[in-house]
């Protein structure tokens, strides 16, 4: 569903993006190119600042946003996903949040008042709040960084994780064009 937020803003979607029918985009949202959003995730830009302003919700080309993802953002914030990057399947992106191109961010995982620099990796069930994670950097399954965190002593990314999220990101923009050609049929 597509609709408007409360200020009037109404998303912009890129022709070549898919967006499942279960899905909600809500406000000052913007969906670029070869974009996939699955089933029931919920993209929702519609809190404004004490000024009464608000930022987009950015989600970069050949972006997946995975099945009940949530992106919302707290007083009009801005959130930008950058291109070629996945959230899975119920992960939770709340702005102000910048995430980079290339990033894999894991099933369940919640990001908060952060910044995840290109190529990071961050696993299953992680927690990023109040930090900014460097280029390359990988969070592990249930790990929880904050602004006390000393990122000195969390593991390096390997290849293997990189390729998983490589493949993740391959996988997905293939089912944009298979879904683009079907969705007539539903």
């Amino acid at each position: 569903m597509i609709r408007k937020n409360p200020s009037g803003d109404l998303p912009q979607i890129h022709p070549d993006a898919f967006i499942d029918p279960t899905a909600i985009l809500c406000g000052k949202v913007v969906v670029h190119a070869n974009v996939f959003i699955g089933p029931y995730a919920v993209i929702r830009a519609d809190e404004v600042n004490a000024a009464g302003e608000m930022d987009p919700i950015v989600i970069g080309a050949h972006s997946n946003i995975q099945d009940g993802v949530v992106i919302h953002s707290k007083s009009g914030a801005a959130v930008t996903i950058g291109e070629r990057t996945s959230i899975a399947h119920r992960a939770i992106v709340h702005g102000p949040c910048t995430i980079g191109d290339d990033v894999f961010i894991g099933f369940n995982s919640v990001l908060f008042n952060c910044k995840v620099a290109q190529g990071c990796v961050v696993r299953h069930n992680a927690v990023v709040d109040g930090c900014d994670l460097p280029a390359g950097f990988y969070v592990p399954s249930t790990q929880r960084i904050g602004p006390q965190t000393d990122l000195s002593t969390i593991p390096k990314l390997t290849a293997q994780a990189s390729e998983f999220s490589e493949d993740v990101a391959r996988t997905n923009n293939a089912l944009v064009l298979g879904y683009k050609r079907i969705q007539n049929e539903f």
